[in-house]
């Protein structure tokens, strides 16, 4: 694999996932850690790539990488642009109330594709979360869930709809929707990256055990 290749590879990977670790970029591309930053670094002196500091649980911040704007130019951005003509037309002609409509029914329509194969009837709340991960995931979302003290946290740390969010925030919509419908349960969005988090959370109130009890009970 060529310097040339070995970089453009993580720059791609930084283009889907977004934020990365040198471990997550290494296991990626397919080499190890110690040449992933000998490439990192060329790619920060470049001005293609930046870093920051993020607090991931327990324990000392992690470092994270990133495309800057300079970054996600190396790449074809037509079809971002048409979505955004899209969208802006949408809104010249449309009412704003309706045009919210139309991403919520598109969000709607897209869980209801998913539920129409899967039966979350009576799975546990962690089961359905796991699904909820796995939707997401094939979205193009990178998505990771735990329990912690006031109910289930699912973070997205990656967002394929970030740059058209930044300009047309309705697009949230589409990935709420389908995590509260999948779960058939309330959630509540505590962190948006488009206010200037890091990530995505949303929050989903443990249910009662009982509850739970009377679903996994035949």
């Amino acid at each position: 694999m060529t310097t040339s290749t070995t970089r453009e590879k993580v720059l791609r990977t930084l283009l889907t996932r977004q934020r990365c670790t040198i471990n997550e970029l290494a296991e990626s591309v397919g080499i190890n850690p110690i040449s992933v930053r000998h490439h990192i670094s060329k790619l920060e002196a470049s001005g293609l790539v930046a870093s920051e500091e993020e607090r991931h649980g327990v324990g000392r911040p992690r470092l994270v990488y990133f495309l800057t704007e300079k970054g996600m130019e190396q790449f074809p951005s037509r079809y971002l642009k048409l979505t955004i003509r899209l969208l802006n037309q949408l809104k010249e002609t449309l009412p704003d109330l309706l045009v919210g409509e139309l991403f919520s029914q598109m969000a709607n329509e897209l869980a209801a594709e998913y539920a129409a194969d899967l039966d979350v009837d009576d799975l546990p709340i962690e089961e359905r979360l796991d699904i909820v991960r796995d939707l997401l995931n094939s979205e193009g979302f990178v998505v990771e869930w735990e329990h912690k003290s006031d109910g289930y946290h699912i973070r997205e740390v990656g967002c394929p709809y970030l740059h058209v969010g930044q300009t047309h925030p309705e697009v949230c919509a589409v990935d709420e929707t389908l995590i509260s419908n999948v779960l058939d349960v309330p959630i509540e969005k505590i962190k948006c990256v488009l206010n200037g988090d890091t990530h995505c959370t949303y929050v989903v109130s443990a249910p009662p055990v009982n509850q739970e009890t009377e679903k996994t009970t035949p």
